[in-house]
């Protein structure tokens, strides 16, 4: 029996790319979608794809009538957290691919996932090659004292830092502080030059019209250096891949999981 899906951002730029993948899936179902500006309307029809004849709603509160078994959230900030928690008081698993919330919102949605005893699975980059660049940087942090991050968006993105680079500072961040051989706070001249810190990690934000979504990590030894880096283009199809399986793999979890790998075996 098909995996049951609600889709929130169904028309956005991810989210349609999603919506068409899960429309390929035979073992999952969009049962309803999520678009303000399309409310009332069938998705196919938004998206000119006549596999889709799910109903859109203006709110996660009327779109969650539907029984779902995945609540996929791909909107905004300002609203992710309060689609999360309806999804979950409604008994659905939730795949998170909204950037922007905090480790302090993260903490409230794991206690209402555990009440429930449902999966939360929360990704800041669907992309395989991010997610094997985070686990990279996981084990070059073990040997190398020393990193800073680069995180490159385009120029209309409003949060910084990007979803996906706030996870890889909080994983590197669990791995071990770095080393800095002058304190930021001991910096002469400007200090916010040096990035602000997250995690214990120097993180620099370029916003930028020419790039799309990127992340870089510089770790530097004494006459040497190694230089991790992951750039996506203006295609949303590198991050379906990863948001399927994440939308298969959510209900084997129970509370808030923190990356696409928490469900493979790397």
């Amino acid at each position: 029996m098909p995996l049951k899906i609600c889709l929130a951002g169904a028309t956005g730029w991810a989210g349609s790319e999603l919506a068409r993948g899960i429309a390929a899936a035979a073992d999952l179902k969009l049962v309803s979608a999520i678009s303000r500006k399309h409310a009332g309307e069938s998705l196919g029809a938004v998206l000119g794809d006549g596999r889709l004849d799910t109903p859109v709603f203006a709110s996660a509160s009327e779109a969650l009538v539907q029984p779902c078994d995945v609540f996929m959230e791909y909107t905004k900030p300002n609203s992710a957290k309060g689609n999360i928690l309806a999804a979950l008081e409604h008994g659905a698993h939730v795949v998170v691919g909204t950037s922007g919330l905090t480790d302090e919102d993260y903490a409230q949605i794991d206690e209402v996932a555990r009440k429930h005893q449902r999966g939360v699975l929360a990704c800041g980059n669907f992309a395989l090659t991010m997610v094997l660049m985070q686990k990279f940087a996981e084990m070059a942090a073990k040997y190398i004292p020393s990193w800073e991050i680069i995180d490159y968006a385009y120029e209309g993105k409003p949060d910084a830092p990007s979803g996906t680079v706030r996870e890889l500072a909080g994983r590197l961040g669990k791995v071990r502080q770095p080393e800095q051989a002058v304190p930021v706070d001991k910096t002469n001249g400007v200090r916010e030059t040096r990035g602000g810190n997250l995690s214990g990690t120097q993180v620099h934000a370029v916003r930028l019209p020419g790039f799309v979504l990127g992340a870089e990590v510089i770790f530097g030894m004494p006459d040497q250096m190694l230089t991790l880096r992951h750039n996506a283009g203006g295609s949303a199809k590198p991050y379906v891949d990863g948001a399927l399986l994440a939308i298969r793999k959510v209900s084997t979890l129970v509370g808030v999981h923190r990356g696409l790998d928490a469900v493979l075996d790397i």
